[in-house]
């Protein structure tokens, strides 16, 4: 068995995924009708919704499958998400990267595998529309026109969410993608007792960037920031862009010494950037740090504005 690889920008897509909050979700209408159709239109045993995780697929509809997820190692959806265009397998017995998987000889022996990757865009394959068999066959050109016909509906009904919860500049959570993504994770905090910090960044001289070189460099500038912080923090940390040239971020269980350390690391990060981008203006920042116990009493949108408040306490220093 051949387990399949971990995309480049795994960390990026992971945190597009999650800013979905589509994991571990019930069942939608909107997607189970899809997977009903597939399943009949193409005469399986099996369709499937399938999300990648950072080591499972989880099924947000299944058709014909008992199991809400298996291991990532072992799923061929985790190959699919390499591909631009279907991924079909017209024998799992006789290929050698699944030949003794055990999804093949074991149940629900797979066979047949189609599997149309999803896309958020660009690049960002979060999972599947698949369809399975345990019988070998061949897939056709009207057959694969109608998957991919069907997986785009699905991208539709995904984007649809997207919008609502990511910036579309930074391609971060925006405002409401952050509250709704930091609310639930203030739950595992305060169940689990640790303690959150959060950290508000602003982009110094930010509008004399704009003014001097035009919009289109200023919002350059905004989705660098924005990269620089997927790259930096832990896929466990929450980012987002709350408006303008502000950018918030939320640990868990991290001392003050800690996050301090960190955002030193950070800021030899933007230096790197400035250093190699060689523009006629350098990205600057400045951050406001606030630490608080699992068992505060402020809100989340008051515990950012004590961050708010350090961070103009540090901007008034510079």
């Amino acid at each position: 068995m051949i387990k399949p690889d971990i995309p480049k920008n795994e960390a990026e897509r992971l945190h597009a995924l999650r800013a979905l909050r589509i994991l571990d979700t019930s069942h939608e209408e909107r997607f189970d009708r899809i997977t009903r159709m597939a399943k009949r239109m193409f005469s399986v045993s099996i369709s499937l919704i399938s999300l990648i995780d950072e080591s499972r697929q989880w099924f947000k509809s299944r058709q014909g499958l008992e199991a809400s997820e298996t291991p990532r190692d072992v799923s061929f959806c985790g190959h699919a998400i390499h591909q631009d265009g279907l991924f079909i397998i017209t024998d799992a017995s006789i290929d050698e990267r699944f030949f003794d998987n055990p999804l093949v000889t074991d149940a629900p022996n797979i066979r047949f595998y189609a599997g149309y990757p999803l896309k958020l865009r660009q690049g960002i394959n979060i999972g599947t529309l698949c369809i399975i068999d345990s019988k070998p066959r061949v897939f056709d050109e009207e057959d694969q026109l109608l998957l991919k016909d069907l997986g785009t509906i699905i991208e539709q009904e995904i984007q649809s969410i997207q919008l609502a919860t990511l910036d579309e500049l930074t391609l971060i959570s925006n405002r409401r993608g952050f509250m709704t993504m930091v609310n639930q994770m203030l739950k595992a905090c305060q169940r689990d007792k640790k303690t959150m910090s959060f950290v508000v960044f602003d982009l110094n001289k930010f509008k004399a960037i704009n003014d001097d070189y035009g919009h289109h460099e200023g919002d350059f500038v905004l989705a660098k920031f924005a990269q620089i912080m997927l790259e930096s923090f832990s896929e466990y940390d929450v980012i987002g862009r709350l408006g303008g040239d502000e950018f918030v971020a939320m640990l868990s269980d991290r001392t003050a010494e800690e996050i301090a350390v960190f955002l030193e690391r950070f800021a030899v990060c933007v230096d790197e950037v400035n250093d190699s981008l060689k523009k006629p203006y350098r990205i600057q920042y400045s951050a406001g740090v606030t630490h608080f116990p699992h068992d505060t009493d402020k809100s989340i949108e008051e515990m950012i504005q004590c961050a708010d408040a350090a961070m103009y306490q540090q901007k008034k220093k510079r």
